[in-house]
């Protein structure tokens, strides 16, 4: 049976519109980092790098080149982890700038893909579609643990409204959020839904007060 991470991990990647607190797991990505504004067209090459990974993977079986555990899936959402410079922190004043953004971009694997298998499918794809930016991917075990979540409605500029609601969560639970970095899992594709309809897991990690 086809494993489908909208039905089978529907926690993980299907959370309420309310906050709410969960833990998450070590899972498998293939990830990539750079920093600079998510708008410009530098953007869609980083994504673009993860997603012909993760559809080699995929394919695998059709190549000959899957392993013996291997199982059909749906490749996972594309995620992000965020941040600001250390020079933007200094100088901030309430208003982003988006040049000044730092990300880690991923998407995870089945649990069935090792180290040495996500490897070999990275070399097979930097011969068959070869890309300056394969050599900057990453293949990474990441546990977040302990978090708060919700789905978040609408642009991804209307998101500091979420993340209020989820930071006054953490202090009814007793907790804090542990920085200002947090995570995105990309429910919409930008290009084609419109902006007061996108869908974005947002989350990150909280610590006890």
């Amino acid at each position: 049976m086809k494993h489908e991470w909208r039905k089978h991990e529907r926690e993980f990647y299907l959370p309420s519109k309310k906050p709410e607190k969960i833990i998450i797991p070590e899972f498998k990505f293939y990830t990539i980092e750079g920093k600079g504004n998510p708008n410009d067209d530098f953007f869609s090459e980083y994504i673009g790098v993860l997603y012909s990974l993760s559809y080699a993977i995929k394919m695998s079986p059709k190549k000959g080149l899957a392993p013996q555990d291997y199982f059909d899936y749906t490749v996972y959402p594309l995620e992000g982890i965020w941040d600001i410079s250390d020079k933007a922190k200094k100088n901030y004043n309430g208003i982003l700038d988006k040049d000044s953004l730092i990300f880690k971009l991923m998407i995870r694997q089945p649990d069935f893909v090792n180290e040495d298998f996500a490897a070999m499918i990275l070399e097979q794809t930097k011969k068959k579609k070869p890309h300056d930016l394969l050599d900057k991917v990453g293949f990474e075990k990441i546990e977040d643990g302990v978090c708060i979540q919700m789905m978040h409605i609408g642009s991804y500029d209307n998101e500091p409204v979420s993340f209020k609601q989820m930071e006054d969560f953490a202090e009814s639970e007793k907790s804090v959020r542990k920085s200002k970095v947090h995570r995105e899992i990309y429910l919409s594709d930008a290009r084609k839904v419109a902006p007061e309809k996108l869908k974005t897991v947002l989350r990150f990690k909280i610590t006890k007060e």
